[in-house]
């Protein structure tokens, strides 16, 4: 994808995205939208764009789906309405992923500018991304019946779309203010090992050397938890302490601690100073219980007025946020949570670091297959996020994909119980880190019942 910036309409462009409608022209999708008298005109905005992106109709926006082809329809449709350029066509840019099976998933970004006023200072960009897709649909099998449940994905990611799409508005109706050009992603087949944002660094966008940050929205929907997690990076720290310091409405807390993995590891892999701002893990992750009503849109709007006044903070400095691999300390490293692959070391169960050696040897020994759950025809895939302290204990573990309250149970008992693991580490250093294995529970005949991994 070529980059359709050029010095001589910069400063034109920016003026006739002021001059256009701040309200969205998308009247198609507006079946099912309602009007509520108590609600600001963002806060509705808001509620509507993630009543659309969270539709049953859009069946979870599995990577590759029509469902996220749609999402990314609407997005290009209202990035466009609200004065942004498109740099991709509005159903997105499409891409390939080659997987295991021997096809091809094809997934899409959808990307638009905002270009910045300043003559020196327009070539550089601020990228501000959300996560398009999310898990789809899952079924699962109650007395022998195939039950089809719809993982809606309100706050993973609708909520963090519709900030970037209320945030792209603000930004279009002010573009006079901004010296740095800031450009709204949204990333495809996220969950695919954050396959859009990889295409957009090393395949779509031709500019990587002159982004001087990126800002990462991801579940940002729930009540006033607000975080910001900017990989350790000393000035993107000090620039969010220094925006919290003016009037704001909401401010987030500052963590050390990646509240959950996201887009924001593709730039920061790519040496681009990174922040994601979240409102965290939720008990409602990737289930069907995730869906519009569980969102506060007014605290909503709220965090889009504090990263509206970042978004100007950082696009109007006069040096660019540095950059340094050497930046993350011993201290930061060991208070730092990890995912088990961005261990330099992972850490291993009985000497292999596979989790499915885990499985075998220990979950799958141990586990028993709940009467009640044999008896109701109860069955399906529990996935389960385990934490490996750094001294190698499963202190915690938390249920990320449920099928039954009575197989969730037996399988935490049964890792709760694991023997002492050798931890990770970064650096040399030994870490705290977490995976997310899933554990299958399978009926074969009536009154019998089995356990396995799936190949």
């Amino acid at each position: 994808m070529r980059r359709r910036f050029f010095f001589l309409t910069a400063i034109l462009g920016a003026a006739i995205c002021g001059l256009l409608p701040s309200t969205p022209c998308h009247a198609q999708y507006r079946e099912g939208a309602f009007v509520d008298n108590t609600q600001s005109e963002t806060s509705q905005s808001l509620q509507n764009h993630v009543g659309f992106l969270a539709a049953a109709a859009l069946e979870g926006r599995a990577p590759g789906s029509e469902g996220e082809a749609e999402a990314a329809k609407y997005v290009g449709e209202v990035l466009s309405s609200y004065g942004c350029e498109l740099l991709s066509p509005k159903g997105g840019e499409l891409f390939g992923i080659a997987r295991e099976q021997g096809d091809t998933l094809r997934s899409r970004n959808v990307v638009a500018v905002v270009q910045g006023r300043d003559r020196n200072l327009y070539g550089k960009y601020i990228v501000v991304g959300a996560r398009l897709d999310n898990t789809g649909t899952h079924t699962l099998t109650v007395d022998g019946v195939p039950v089809t449940q719809v993982h809606y994905g309100a706050n993973g990611n609708a909520s963090g779309l519709a900030m970037m799409l209320e945030l792209a508005r603000l930004v279009s109706t002010n573009a006079m203010l901004l010296r740095r050009s800031i450009v709204f992603v949204a990333f495809g087949s996220s969950t695919q090992a954050y396959s859009g944002a990889w295409y957009f660094l090393n395949r779509s966008f031709g500019g990587t050397s002159d982004i001087d940050a990126m800002i990462n929205l991801d579940m940002v929907g729930m009540g006033e938890d607000f975080y910001a997690y900017a990989c350790s990076n000393p000035d993107m720290t000090r620039l969010i302490e220094a925006v919290s310091s003016q009037l704001q409405p909401i401010t987030p807390t500052v963590t050390t601690q990646e509240p959950c993995p996201s887009d924001h590891r593709a730039f920061y892999s790519s040496k681009i100073p990174s922040v994601m701002f979240t409102s965290g893990m939720y008990p409602e992750y990737n289930t069907p219980k995730d869906t519009p009503s569980t969102l506060d849109y007014a605290s909503m709007e709220r965090k889009l007025e504090y990263l509206y006044s970042f978004v100007k903070g950082i696009a109007n400095i006069d040096d660019a946020p540095a950059f340094s691999s050497d930046m993350v300390k011993k201290n930061d490293i060991e208070s730092r949570l990890y995912a088990y692959y961005d261990c330099d070391t992972p850490p291993t169960f009985l000497g292999r670091a596979d989790p499915k050696f885990f499985l075998q040897k220990w979950v799958y020994e141990y586990l028993k297959y709940p009467a009640a759950a044999v008896e109701a025809g109860i069955q399906g895939q529990v996935q389960v996020r385990l934490f490996i302290e750094k001294d190698g204990s499963v202190k915690d573990a938390q249920i990320i994909k449920s099928v039954d309250p009575l197989l969730d149970e037996e399988a935490l008992k049964v890792i709760k119980a694991s023997p002492k693991w050798k931890p990770g580490k970064v650096q040399g250093v030994k870490v705290r880190s977490y995976m997310t294995i899933p554990v299958d529970f399978k009926l074969q005949k009536k009154g019998k019942s089995s356990f396995g991994i799936k190949k």
